[in-house]
């Protein structure tokens, strides 16, 4: 069978990806010898070959790493919005088969784990494009110890919770919960995966949107939902599904970044049993999974709906809530085409709608436009002392500043090009000092190690 030429020595063995025509050899010995089988492809994988003079010693398959996983996401103690957006760069071993004689060479599987390590970042990168900066994998505590995680330098986070998913909105408790095991691929892996900024080169890796993220908890939902169904019901027929269950899938799916009917409907469909359960959705007879409505119902309820009394509800329950103000506050308006628009002050940390009005326009200066509609948001809170506001370049006025700084709070606004005057005035303002470029430059010419 034909190579790939791309190769990777680490100590004795030669480390590759599987080639195309070795896929069905590769699939067949997991079929044969691997308890698990082969799995089926989720998201990025990359099989990998391990040759020690010139045959095959072993093969593994790294993944996508597991949406959620609550002992590893408090391991790296990222927020839920990190996570979404950075969790390309922590991948997943997924399978990992021996081709010797079971006990005949005790330590190869730490040898050939530790050098898969030590390759994976370089082909990861070469095609995917970018490097992870941190692996996971699981290992059955009823058959094996994980003796060479530990040896190659692994460290046990946790356990899995023993469920399976089979569908988009089930999960089957299997009974076998599994070890959880964590491996940084760089020294400083999970303080950055945690920290404010990444490094400009792992940049390419955190290209996914925190958008599609739940905003609230299970018993916030059910209580949005509740208050929901006081809202007027403008249906004359089709009330198999619940008003306030309808009304809060589209809340929260505007607060997740939702931009169009699709994406309501979309995001309706990724919720888990619990929250279709929390929304007063019942289950098909006889079946786990609960009846979920169809993009024409959400169409024809907003084409009827009353917004401003949609909208007052949402204020009033966001009002009932609310109990100090976060410390970063994010506004952020929301258009679905131009059926409904929802302007909302969130919190930056947790996504938690703080306040919400109804808007008609994106752009432009109508008593309903994002604009007027945020300045009214602000200029409503109870209490922000103490607490710092944050939007786009669309908000950047001298309007909103003043409005932010009189209700107690600071601000932090965006600079683009719709505000030249301001721009040239910061860019100034922010220049290098031609006395500190000077110096720094004659520092360098004296010691040739400084640079600027």
């Amino acid at each position: 069978m034909k190579a790939k030429k791309d190769t990777n020595q680490s100590g004795r063995f030669t480390i590759r990806e599987a080639g195309k025509p070795e896929k069905s050899r590769f699939d067949k010995l997991l079929e044969e010898r691997h308890p698990q089988q082969a799995p089926t492809q989720v998201g990025h994988e990359l099989r990998m070959i391990v040759e020690e003079d010139g045959k095959w010693a072993g093969i593994l398959i790294w993944t996508s790493a597991c949406q959620r996983l609550q002992d590893r996401d408090e391991f790296i103690g990222w927020t839920n919005a990190q996570r979404a957006q950075r969790l390309k760069l922590v991948v997943q071993l997924r399978r990992y088969l021996l081709l010797h004689e079971a006990g005949s060479r005790p330590n190869l599987a730490s040898e050939i784990l530790a050098a898969a390590l030590r390759i994976l970042p370089g082909i990861w990168n070469s095609k995917f494009g970018f490097e992870p900066l941190l692996a996971e994998s699981f290992s059955d505590i009823e058959a094996y110890a994980g003796t060479c995680y530990k040896a190659s330098g692994w460290q046990a986070a946790g356990m899995s919770k023993g469920y399976a998913k089979h569908r988009g909105d089930f999960y089957s408790f299997h009974g076998h919960p599994k070890k959880l095991w964590i491996k940084p691929l760089r020294k400083e892996a999970v303080g950055w995966l945690c920290s404010p900024h990444l490094p400009e080169s792992y940049e390419a890796g955190a290209t996914a949107s925190a958008h599609g993220q739940m905003p609230l908890r299970v018993n916030q939902i059910t209580s949005l939902t509740e208050a929901l169904r006081r809202t007027p019901d403008p249906r004359a027929k089709n009330r198999r599904y619940p008003l306030g269950g309808l009304l809060s899938i589209i809340a929260m799916a505007l607060l997740s970044g939702a931009r169009d009917l699709s994406q309501i409907h979309r995001f309706s469909w990724r919720l888990k049993a619990v929250h279709r359960g929390a929304l007063g959705f019942r289950k098909k007879p006889g079946k786990a999974v609960y009846l979920m409505p169809g993009y024409s119902v959400y169409r024809e309820l907003l084409i009827a709906l009353d917004l401003n009394a949609f909208a007052q509800v949402l204020t009033d329950w966001l009002a009932t809530h609310r109990g100090s103000l976060p410390a970063a506050l994010a506004l952020d308006g929301k258009m679905i085409r131009e059926t409904i628009g929802v302007l909302s002050l969130v919190d930056a940390e947790t996504g938690v709608p703080v306040a919400m009005q109804i808007m008609t326009q994106k752009e432009g200066d109508g008593k309903h436009c994002e604009k007027i509609i945020a300045r009214k948001v602000v200029s409503s809170l109870p209490d922000a002392q103490g607490a710092l506001i944050t939007g786009d370049a669309l908000h950047t006025d001298s309007t909103m500043a003043q409005i932010a700084v009189e209700n107690g709070a600071d601000y932090l606004l965006q600079v683009k090009g719709n505000q030249p005057t301001i721009k040239a005035r910061l860019e100034t303002r922010t220049a290098p000092s031609p006395f500190l470029t000077s110096h720094k430059k004659a520092m360098a010419a004296l010691k040739p190690g400084v640079s600027d």
